[in-house]
């Protein structure tokens, strides 16, 4: 069974009527009709340039340097990885023509039913990270609290969490207007903040040491790590470019979301570079704490807190598409209910019982084998079509186009596969080294799969894939 477009359409069908700053949007994954397209392309340098303003990315600076790279080999490192958002705005211009989110798109390449698997893990992904987020956003809100004088133990992370958690919920409830609206305002503020944590973090830098070479490991390990963040949106840019008009140029809409996600990438990225190369960044909130001025150290526990925020209203709000991408037959503002009470249980089982937090994202980083696979057949069969979709037959189940053989694309599938044997064999991680790592010098090529993939369907599928003619 497919998951039919159970959300109700606003009445009247003025423009946007459905998608309002503060009102609970009513579409979901149903199509977004032409007379309710609105917004342009620069509204999505700031969706991408918000929830990107994470502390995640001073982490993943600091581990390049943690694995031998020096500032400028760490800097350089930190650049290209910001360059993969390129790559994922344009992919945003299949939510522009075909009016859906991206899970609804990818039956293309996989069909409806072999579509399911991938969706499933997709949807573990976003909660999983949106359970970090949480976390992090909570400690470092308890923090705050400890600095301003309001209190420590355990009830005061209890309202941290329950701050962080209602802060995020209720923009992601709200829906798409609001997320983007929410994403624009927080990031004017901590865009300023960020920006004097650069100003105190870079005169320090050790931008002359040497560093021991960090042999084909080192850079792999840095380059995964970089790319890994990026990577994590292939399954989401539809979502975000639904509502913007048909005659959204691919041009516009490549540069303002790709320029959003590197600049803010970028920034916080050569700001772990610095960190790290002055003091121990093992625990990086601690780490960065100790190189800044003591006014500012409160002031740095805000930002933490509000770029945790910020990406997690992104992931929680498109995993209540995902969840009707699966066959949840409720609306997208339901829906999101179900991911907001596993993150909350799992946030809670982080703060209060057990520390999952480590052996969570040790698992989240394994899922990279399924999913650089999956991007690259994505990303391959969006420029073998064109952006160019039958839009009824994503939504038509067994009647549509895309049924292909009882709801799998055997092409789709195979290009699957062999980039996830080649990404296992290759990968380097805490719960899984591939058998091939050590014959490669130590080199973790595991974002390679999704080359291999896109390799194979474009061999499978070269001559039965093909833009969709509009009728016109």
């Amino acid at each position: 069974m497919t998951q039919q477009d159970t959300t109700t359409r606003a009445p009247g069908g003025t423009t946007g009527a459905a998608d309002q700053v503060f009102q609970v949007e009513t579409h979901g994954i149903d199509p977004i009709p032409d007379e309710e397209r609105h917004g342009s392309a620069k509204d999505l340098f700031w969706l991408w340039f918000g929830s990107n303003l994470t502390f995640t990315y001073v982490i993943n600076g600091a581990l390049a340097v943690a694995f031998g790279l020096s500032f400028w080999q760490a800097t350089g490192v930190v650049v290209l990885g910001g360059l993969s958002f390129f790559a994922i705005s344009a992919a945003g211009l299949s939510g522009v023509r075909t009016g859906t989110a991206t899970l609804v798109i990818s039956r293309a390449p996989f069909g409806v039913r072999g579509n399911w698997p991938a969706g499933m893990l997709n949807w573990v992904v976003s909660i999983g990270y949106t359970i970090l987020n949480t976390v992090v956003g909570t400690l470092a809100l308890e923090a705050f609290f400890a600095d301003t004088g309001v209190g420590s133990g355990r009830t005061v992370r209890a309202l941290a969490l329950l701050i962080t958690l209602a802060l995020t919920f209720a923009v992601a409830l709200w829906g798409h207007a609001t997320v983007q609206f929410a994403e624009r305002w927080i990031a004017y503020v901590l865009a300023v903040g960020f920006a004097a944590l650069l100003v105190f973090l870079l005169p320090g830098a050790d931008t002359a040491g040497a560093a021991v070479s960090p042999g084909a490991s080192g850079w792999s390990l840095a380059f995964v790590v970089m790319l890994a963040g990026p990577f994590s949106y292939v399954p989401m840019p539809a979502d975000y470019t639904r509502y913007l008009p048909r005659a959204t140029s691919l041009r516009s809409l490549t540069w303002y979301g790709a320029l959003g996600g590197f600049v803010s990438s970028v920034a916080l990225g050569i700001a772990g570079v610095a960190a790290a190369t002055q003091t121990d960044m093992t625990d990086a909130v601690a780490g960065t704490e100790r190189l800044l001025p003591g006014w500012f150290q409160t002031l740095f526990l805000a930002l933490v807190l509000g770029g945790s925020v910020t990406n997690s209203i992104v992931t929680l709000y498109s995993s209540s598409l995902n969840l009707q991408v699966l066959g949840v037959p409720w609306s997208r503002s339901k829906a999101i209910v179900i991911s907001a009470g596993v993150t909350a249980a799992g946030a809670l089982c982080a703060l209060f019982l057990t520390d999952i937090t480590s052996s969570l994202l040790s698992f989240l980083s394994l899922l990279i084998i399924v999913f650089a696979p999956w991007g690259g057949v994505f990303l391959t069969d969006m420029l073998m079509r064109r952006c160019h979709y039958d839009g009824p037959a994503l939504h038509a189940g067994p009647d549509g186009a895309y049924w292909y053989r009882s709801g799998f694309h055997p092409a789709g599938a195979a290009a699957l596969l062999a980039g996830m044997v080649f990404a296992a064999l290759t990968c380097d991680s805490e719960l899984w080294t591939g058998p091939l790592v050590a014959p490669l010098g130590g080199a973790d090529l595991t974002l390679l799969g999704s080359l291999v993939s896109g390799l194979v369907y474009w061999v499978l599928a070269r001559r039965t894939v093909a833009p969709h003619a509009d009728p016109s």
